[in-house]
């Protein structure tokens, strides 16, 4: 297995994605700086960490999404690499168009940290394979 990681200015734990995917893995992992324009050959897996990308300053994520590698992690996804964003690196991919639906700010702006509940819309994905699909009442 290969895998990138892909590191933003203001990433934080993309050391730890690393190390993760080494030690679960046995992966090779090459770290792939935002400003590349092309991505490792052989990939399996593409990693988004969490951070702040550029502080953050703009919409979260909106300009990590235009950083040169984002044409290739999008070109990757698209072929059905498996890519993860974890945190900001989920914004990213939000803002990059390669998840549906659009983030929003939250009501004070202000951060919020709380526990909160997630549905499984997809049962059928590498990530949620297995995991049960929630059931919506009419």
């Amino acid at each position: 297995m290969k895998a990138a990681v892909i590191v933003f200015p203001g990433s934080n734990c993309d050391r730890d994605c690393k190390v993760a995917i080494e030690r679960s893995t046995g992966a090779s992992v090459d770290m792939v700086w935002h400003g590349e324009t092309a991505l490792p050959s052989g990939l399996d897996l593409i990693v988004l960490p969490g951070g702040f990308s550029y502080g953050d300053y703009l919409r979260c994520g909106a300009m990590a999404a235009l950083s040169p590698v984002m044409a290739e992690v999008k070109a990757a996804a698209e072929r059905g690499i498996a890519t993860v964003g974890i945190c900001n690196g989920f914004q990213i991919l939000c803002e990059a168009g390669l998840l549906p639906g659009a983030l929003l700010r939250n009501q004070h702006l202000k951060y919020v940290c709380k526990a909160v509940d997630l549905e499984i819309a997809n049962g059928q994905t590498r990530f949620t394979a297995g995991m049960a699909v929630a059931v919506r009442s009419p």
